[in-house]
């Protein structure tokens, strides 16, 4: 079943690629996109979509990421074994896993407490040693660990949350939907250069839930 899964996502990565600039994704991300069991992160009553390659619902009004945007969006970060990441939204902890098993850390933010509580219990029962979850709001970053080689947005702001600019190092990327929910977004990789100087790409139409938190009031 995961053989099938990462067929479908080969065959998405062919039909987008002249949006994404590439017909192919990195093998090492291919691989750890077959070997991690999907159906570990969500209910068993969903267990039988796990390998579909479209978003399942985890509860609390949110979704594990359609396989092709966890393994499109992990691509597009080019994470090396001794990177430092910070995600934001960890949701189910599937795409913290992936990221896991590629690079040294991951620190995951995600602001539903019942879903950080549920994600922790659940990387650690898999033997996730290299992953911290926090239950915090996600647009302010993590500045304890900053400055992040990578960090990677699993839900939608309207815009680039400049405190995640901040704390992304020289060198890296930062990869996140900007738009607002129902309404067109668009996948966005930013680069920041050694000189710190950032500069954005867009790279696919797509649809997230909301990034939330006490920010969003003033985004209205």
């Amino acid at each position: 079943m995961q053989k099938h899964m990462v067929k479908e996502i080969k065959a998405d990565v062919t039909r987008t690629r002249a949006y994404i600039g590439k017909s192919e994704l990195d093998d090492k991300v291919m691989h750890v996109i077959e070997k991690i069991e999907r159906e570990k992160f969500i209910s068993k009553k969903m267990r039988a979509f796990a390998y579909e390659n479209h978003p399942l619902a985890i509860g609390f009004g949110q979704t594990i990421s359609q396989p092709y945007i966890v393994a499109l969006m992990t691509d597009m970060i080019q994470l090396k074994p001794d990177s430092i990441v910070l995600e934001i939204g960890t949701g189910s902890g599937y795409q913290a896993a992936v990221l896991a098993s590629l690079t040294k850390q991951v620190y995951s933010l995600e602001i539903i407490e019942g879903l950080a509580d549920q994600a922790r219990l659940r990387l650690q029962e898999l033997g996730y040693n290299n992953i911290e979850v926090r239950t915090g709001d996600g647009y302010y970053g993590w500045a304890e660990h900053a400055p992040f080689d990578a960090i990677i947005v699993t839900a939608a702001s309207e815009q680039i949350p400049p405190p995640l600019v901040d704390q992304l190092k020289p060198g890296g990327k930062l990869i996140i939907p900007v738009g607002r929910q129902h309404q067109t977004q668009q996948l966005i990789i930013l680069e920041k250069d050694l000189n710190s100087i950032t500069r954005t790409q867009q790279i696919l139409p797509v649809s997230f839930v909301p990034l939330t938190g006490g920010h969003s009031k003033g985004q209205e």
